[in-house]
């Protein structure tokens, strides 16, 4: 139940105000000035105040002031005798959500009361998924043992709190985005706009139009005005993956935007100003593409004022482990799946037997596959792709005293015609000459 909070130094008004909101269906505590206000703030946390503007120990106007200080999701409503222009204006400069004169506008409190309920309850919501959200792209959200991923944690911490463009490099899918998101909730920017752009993903003329935004008829097509990704993130960030794709025309506005905070749109004859923290990022070397005349030299130090650099996952193989079973939990709740993250023993050894060319972002693909086709509560080496497999049981055989046997010869033979029909075991037997029943025995007896 929605609670208000009364506030008027006349009894009978008070009580009045709250028969009323009461026949509503509100639950409602009363104060009779500003000290017994911000107690009953305090102890009954109410959804909205409704506060008369003169009080015995102050002003309703600066009372709004300290509720919102005390209680910034509460709504206030200031009621007053006499209308005052001046005042209704400093109360909603002051965070007021309306100001109404009394006995003029008695049938309008009732509905009024309703809409600032909604947006106090709204407020509750937005606080609980701010929190979230920043809780889910935190730092502590970044799972890893490892030196370097740690020194590289600790050296984005660092940068969060300013506003100096970083750029993150490293390989495909070592966790860029996941590291600009932290730094973005961990910045005094973290309740604007965190604006993600792939640069390899547009034509020069695309990205152009996409990042800068047109005028109407700056060209075929362009039918009215468009904001682009820039004026989206003011005030934020803006994540500029695969920067090093970026086409060397463009760098020129970008390097533009770093030195002055301005850009002129497609069309445009007058420059837009934002006020961007920009983070990018790229898996290329780009003192080589400055050499090879494909990437500005100015830009990049204007971009490499602060440089992290991440870790491939062959070089953490002790957080393999780690990120393995978040990803079983999280995909098992998904999948709706009973897989617990007690896996087989093999399981994770050959997890951490492998080059993960593609990083954390081949495993989390892994394990989302592993969950898909596993039969039991428990993933085994079996639940994993069939060119995992083989290298598992290949990397096993080497140099142990049976890998010369026959038997093992036919275990491999069997693996690699199954990895070339993609698993289709019918079309295997085939291939293998032996019947279906035969091939379905061995598999299960080579536990492939």
């Amino acid at each position: 139940m929605s609670k208000i909070l009364i506030v008027d130094d006349e009894v009978q008004i008070r009580t009045l105000l709250a028969r009323m909101m009461e026949l509503e269906g509100y639950d409602v505590c009363q104060a009779g000035d500003c000290k017994a206000a911000l107690k009953q703030l305090e102890l009954q946390n109410p959804d909205v105040a409704l506060c008369d503007v003169f009080l015995p120990d102050g002003n309703g106007v600066d009372l709004v002031l300290s509720i919102k200080k005390a209680a910034p999701n509460v709504e206030v409503i200031l009621l007053t005798a006499h209308g005052n222009i001046p005042d209704g204006v400093q109360a909603i400069k002051n965070g007021a959500f309306d100001y109404i004169t009394k006995g003029d506008d008695n049938n309008k409190i009732i509905p009024l009361i309703s809409r600032a309920v909604e947006k106090a309850r709204m407020n509750v919501r937005l606080e609980k998924l701010e929190k979230k959200v920043g809780q889910t792209y935190s730092f502590d959200s970044i799972l890893g043992e490892s030196k370097a991923l740690k020194n590289a944690v600790q050296l984005a911490r660092k940068v969060s709190s300013t506003d100096v463009p970083v750029l993150l490099t490293g390989e495909t899918g070592t966790g860029k985005e996941v590291f600009a998101q932290a730094i973005h909730y961990g910045s005094k920017r973290a309740r604007q706009n965190f604006v993600a752009v792939n640069c390899s993903s547009f034509s020069k003329e695309l990205l152009e139009s996409e990042m800068f935004g047109h005028k109407a008829g700056s060209f075929t097509g362009a039918l009215k005005d468009k904001k682009g990704l820039f004026e989206e993130a003011n005030n934020g960030t803006i994540f500029l993956d695969e920067i090093g794709e970026m086409a060397f025309e463009l760098q020129a506005k970008l390097l533009r935007i770093l030195e002055t905070g301005e850009y002129i749109k497609i069309g445009d004859t007058k420059p837009t100003r934002v006020n961007v923290r920009i983070i990018a990022a790229t898996n290329r070397n780009l003192p080589e593409e400055i050499s090879a005349g494909r990437f500005r030299e100015d830009l990049f130090y204007r971009l490499s004022v602060f440089q992290i650099q991440l870790p491939p996952l062959r070089e953490r193989v002790g957080d393999i482990r780690l990120l393995a079973k978040a990803f079983i939990a999280n995909f098992s709740a998904q999948l709706s799946r009973p897989v617990t993250t007690e896996t087989t023993p093999e399981f994770f050894a050959t997890l951490e037997q492998q080059p993960w060319k593609g990083n954390i972002r081949e495993l989390r693909n892994v394990i989302e596959r592993s969950l898909i086709v596993c039969e039991g509560e428990r993933l085994d080496v079996a639940d994993l792709p069939l060119e995992i497999q083989h290298s598992h049981y290949e990397q096993s055989d080497e140099g142990a005293p049976g890998s010369f046997e026959l038997s093992a010869m036919e275990r491999r033979h069997i693996a690699r015609v199954l990895e070339y029909t993609k698993g289709n075991k019918t079309e295997a037997a085939r291939l293998l000459k032996i019947g279906l029943t035969t091939l379905y025995r061995k598999i299960e007896e080579y536990k492939i």
